[in-house]
This record gives C-alpha cells, structure tokens and sequence, in this order.
C-alpha cells in the first residue's frame, strides 16, 4: 500500500478546553508514529471555538518535540494571513530545530471570516496575491542567492519541502506551473477532485519536484461495526452544519437521530460535502480505502476524522493503518 498520513484540527469536543485538545493532539501523534503513519499535519483556522491549532507553527513544534521520527507540518498554512518572510522564518526554525521531520502546506484560503481575516492585518485581497507570495517564500527558503537582499534566518537553504493544497482549479494549475507536490482537500470539498487531479497530472512540469506527487485527503471513522463507525461520524457532520449556519463551537457529541438536530437539507449538503469518507468496520473500510486508491492513484493517503471520544478516535486512526498495512 502507499504512505498514509493523519490530518489534526486539534478538534475541542464540547465540555473540553483547547488544553484537552492539545493534550489529545501530542497523544495522536505519538500513537500515530508507532502505528506507521508518514506525516502528522496540523491546520490553520482562526476565531473557531472547536478547533485548537490557531497558531499552527507553534502546536507543529511542541508535536515534533514529544515524537521522534514522524514528519510533521502544516495542511496547511494560510498564506495570506502571513508575510512570506515570517512563514520562511518559522518554518526554518522549526527545520532547523528538527531536521528533515517539517512540511509547509500552503493554502489560499484565509481560513476563517473576513472580519478575523482584517483582525488577523492581512485581509481577504492579499489571497489575489497567493502566486506570487508563493514563489517569494520559496526563494527564502532555497540557499540564498548573490547579493540577495533580504534573507530568512533561519530559513534560508533549508528547503523545506513546500506542498500546495487546494479545493479547486487554481490550486491544481498553480502545483503544476511551480512543480510543487500538491493536496487535495477532498475531505471537505470534493466537487472539483477528479478535475483538478487530471489537470495538475497533464499540466505538471518539472520544477521544486521532478515529477507529480499527489496527496487525497480521506474522512475516516472506523470502529469495530458499521453502525457505531456511524455514530462516531455524526459529530463531524452536526459540527459540518453549524459551520454552514454560521456557528462556530465546540466538537458536538454523537447524535443517533441526526432529524432531530437538523432538517434533511442541511444533513444532505453535509452528507455531500464530505462524501469522500471511508467509515465502518475494519473490512468495510479497507475496501472503501483501496477504491479511493484505484481510482484516484495517489502517492498518498492523508486521512482525518472529527470525532467526539479520544479513545475511539485513537481507536479509527489504529485501524486505519492497520488496513493501510494489509
């Protein structure tokens, strides 16, 4: 089978605190260097009561200093919240502190709303600029240059490896121009994957990489049946329509009856938006994992699941990679 990785929001389960949350984060991650998993990945969203990885480059360090081997980074950044330059430094210093274990994803996205996103001194317009502040960031993370002015230390000729996310065209066309590996947020937002994965894979020339490297994100929610894999994927979904009514909070408990918390629109588009999902019994995922693998042959698998209870989330990652191992 390919690698797979884990993807953590640092999710806040309702009556926890973002210490739980973080707690939870470093307790993930060591679980999942011991059960195989290739990259450890931490995301960026801001003024979000559920969600404890606001300042993501900070949880990636203290992540990386309580494991030994995993790779750990970001999926990702929001580049314009940042400047370039602070980005290089950062993620610089955390190669430098852990070599060759950092990644920087890059996303387009401010990753919250256009009032944070101004509280935050960049604002929505700075992602017209996404190109070409990707490109700057590269140059201050490859070895610097004769008479460069302006040099990110850390930072400079650390190379970090730079990974492009995306939930559409412009994400794919962009990995392809700049020969970045590139990652699909397919765990959200499926409905342009299979265009934009052909588009990155015809249009990609040779560039920080030498060939296409294609990441799929999966939800996944496995438990020992189907239907208490079921229950566990009802949080996410219950948090997936509070998000859609404007209502950011904590990781809402497992709900049975989701009819009795929202009206069968809101479930649909929820069930929609987050379809590409692997969920159920150890054989019942596994065959929904490798389908996702034959039709989509990625390099990787990234996988990622909001779930309610800690030890049955610890539980879901174990069995998925146990069936990844198989």
């Amino acid at each position: 089978m390919i690698p797979y990785s884990l993807l953590d929001l640092s999710p806040i389960p309702q009556g926890a605190t973002p210490g739980d949350a973080l707690r939870n984060t470093v307790d993930l991650a060591r679980h999942a260097e011991g059960w195989g998993y290739h990259r450890y990945w931490l995301a960026e969203h801001h003024n979000s009561t559920g969600i404890a990885s606001a300042a993501t480059a900070v949880v990636i360090g203290h992540v990386a200093d309580h494991t030994r081997t995993i790779r750990v980074g970001s999926g990702g950044i929001m580049l314009p919240n940042h400047a370039p330059l602070q980005v290089a430094e950062a993620f610089g210093t955390l190669e430098t502190l852990f070599p060759g274990r950092i990644d920087l994803g890059l996303g387009r996205a401010p990753g919250t709303d256009g009032v944070t996103a101004q509280a935050l001194r960049r604002g929505v317009l700075n992602a017209d600029r996404f190109p070409e502040d990707v490109v700057e960031l590269l140059g201050y993370l490859k070895p610097a240059e004769e008479g460069q002015p302006v040099q990110a230390v850390p930072g400079q000729g650390t190379n970090v490896p730079v990974w492009m996310l995306g939930s559409s065209l412009f994400g794919a066309q962009l990995a392809a121009y700049l020969g970045l590996p590139y990652a699909f947020a397919s765990h959200f937002a499926p409905d342009a994957l299979d265009e934009a994965v052909d588009l990155y894979r015809v249009r990609f020339r040779p560039g920080v990489t030498q060939a296409p490297r294609f990441m799929l994100a999966v939800n996944l929610f496995a438990a020992e049946t189907d239907a208490e894999a079921h229950l566990l994927r009802s949080s996410m979904i219950q948090s997936f329509i509070n998000l859609r009514r404007g209502k950011t909070g904590p990781l809402p408990p497992p709900c049975a009856d989701l009819s009795t918390v929202a009206s069968p629109a809101e479930i649909a588009l929820a069930e929609r938006a987050l379809r590409v999902v692997a969920v159920g019994n150890p054989q019942t995922v596994q065959d929904r994992l490798r389908g996702y693998i034959d039709t989509y042959r990625p390099d990787e698998l990234i996988l990622t699941g909001h779930i309610f209870d800690h030890a049955a989330r610890l539980r879901s990652f174990a069995i998925g990679a146990e069936v990844m191992k198989d």
